[in-house]
């Protein structure tokens, strides 16, 4: 599923290059909603509401949202989290149930975990998170990078993000992707 080899110990190349991949396949997965139109608006309306700031380069809290990324990403990555909760911080997750019926139904998904190690907001509903991904508690894609959105008031992993890493397993058809 998430890894489509056996990775050993001490393998640091072979992770490094899977994690170029999996940043590779983010970078050609962003499909960005935020391009074109809607960041200077020339329209005559001049009611902007003052909570909206489209060029803001993070949310009104970055702590908080910062911590709420963590503690989402560490539930998503959770071996022991069930399927509704994984829908919950992933974003689209209530129409994504299949997609993580072939992540979560690899052995190796049940034994895989994520640590957050930087958060950089590129504007008020997105994030670039650089985590590790571990394997039964061992290191295999350090300092990987993936993104998280702000959607319905909650920062949850993005769909790119779990694309990637279900790419990587060699399931270029996982439903959802």
């Amino acid at each position: 599923m998430v890894l489509g080899s056996d990775l050993r110990r001490g393998s640091g190349r072979l992770g490094a290059l899977i994690a170029a991949a999996v940043l590779a396949l983010a970078l050609s997965a962003c499909g960005n909603d935020s391009g074109g139109g809607g960041t200077a608006p020339t329209s005559t309306s001049a009611e902007a509401t003052p909570s909206e700031t489209p060029s803001a380069t993070e949310p009104s809290d970055p702590a908080a949202a910062e911590k709420e990324i963590r503690e989402n990403w560490a539930t998503f990555f959770d071996p022991g989290t069930s399927k509704q909760d994984r829908q919950a911080v992933l974003e689209n997750g209530s129409l994504l149930g299949p997609l993580l019926d072939a992540f979560s139904g690899d052995q190796r998904g049940q034994d895989v975990e994520a640590k957050v190690t930087k958060v950089e907001f590129t504007s008020a509903t997105e994030a670039d998170v650089t985590y590790s991904l571990l394997l039964k508690g061992v290191t295999v894609l350090p300092d990987s990078k993936g993104t998280s959105v702000e959607q319905d008031g909650t920062w949850k992993v993005s769909v790119k993000t779990l694309c990637g890493l279900v790419g990587l397993s060699g399931n270029a058809s996982a439903p959802g992707c």
